[in-house]
């Protein structure tokens, strides 16, 4: 497994487990991994709203919802559909960025023996 996916799977329990400063430290190396170019950037801003999302317990944001109700269908849907966006060649690669963060969270979220 890549390291990004690694870093992605460890910021994922953090999360679920609510541990938001283990979850910072793997949120700064994942930035750190994607690097600062267009792509970088998006990847960066999915994650770190994902983090802010869960951390300020938005009700609206789409990942507290997803959580909250523990849809294993719906979050299937959405890594379908964010990792074909991601893929997309029309698309910025701020874009590509931003869904593969996107993917690489649900895909790590799915894989999670219990969910939260």
């Amino acid at each position: 497994m890549p390291a990004r996916e690694m870093r992605m799977e460890m910021f994922v329990r953090a999360l679920l487990r609510r541990d938001f400063s283990r979850a910072k430290g793997h949120l700064e190396k994942l930035i750190k991994i994607a690097g600062n170019d267009e792509w970088g950037r998006g990847y960066s801003r999915a994650v770190e709203g994902i983090m802010n999302a869960l951390k300020d317990n938005d009700a609206d944001s789409l990942v507290v919802q997803l959580i909250s109700a523990n849809d294993r269908e719906r979050a299937e849907e959405l890594l379908e559909n964010y990792s074909k966006l991601a893929t997309q060649d029309f698309r910025d690669d701020y874009e590509r960025g931003f869904y593969t963060a996107w993917s690489e969270f649900l895909k790590a979220y799915l894989s999670q023996k219990t969910l939260a």
